[in-house]
């Protein structure tokens, strides 16, 4: 067991239980704790040893908390506005299908290969963006509006056709 191993089993339960007075909340203290440790185990090395570990610790903790606290509480599922005409409804008859298909191949890139990786190659954001050289948040964009034109696109179809 190396240095960073004991320093973990020797202060856990400190670390743990000043989250918990904290935060009031287990499961929010559980998640802090391992976020805690897991900076930790990045920084270990700028650990110096000037205070105790668990000192150490604990104002890691404590800064990981602070930014929870800065976060703005998450969407309920109920408050998320309906998602636009899903062209991927579309492909469930084959005419149907055949339609969206074409209709993705007529967007503009990149707008049409981040559409094609994510919903045909199962790839996550932060993997197409890997492939683009870019953020996960470019590629959450690209796909959002590269639906919208689909929906866009399809609606217009549904009207024509």
């Amino acid at each position: 067991m190396n240095d960073f191993e004991r320093t973990c089993h020797a202060e856990y339960r400190k670390v743990h239980s000043f989250l918990l007075k904290l935060t009031g909340d287990e499961s929010l203290s559980d998640e802090l704790t391992q976020e805690t440790f897991y900076q930790a185990m990045k920084h270990w090395k700028d650990f110096r040893g000037q205070c105790a570990p668990s000192t150490w610790l604990c104002g890691i903790a404590k800064r990981l908390y602070f930014t929870w606290c800065r976060k703005p509480p998450p969407t309920p599922v109920e408050a998320l506005p309906e998602e636009p005409h899903d062209f991927t409804d579309a492909l469930e008859d084959k005419e149907r299908r055949l339609k969206a298909y074409a209709l993705l191949h007529e967007l503009p890139e990149p707008y049409r290969e981040v559409v094609t990786l994510r919903t045909f190659g199962d790839l996550s954001h932060e993997e197409i963006g890997t492939l683009f050289g870019k953020p996960a948040s470019w590629t959450r964009t690209i796909y959002y509006r590269g639906r919208q034109m689909l929906a866009h696109r399809m609606k217009g179809e549904d009207q024509h056709g």
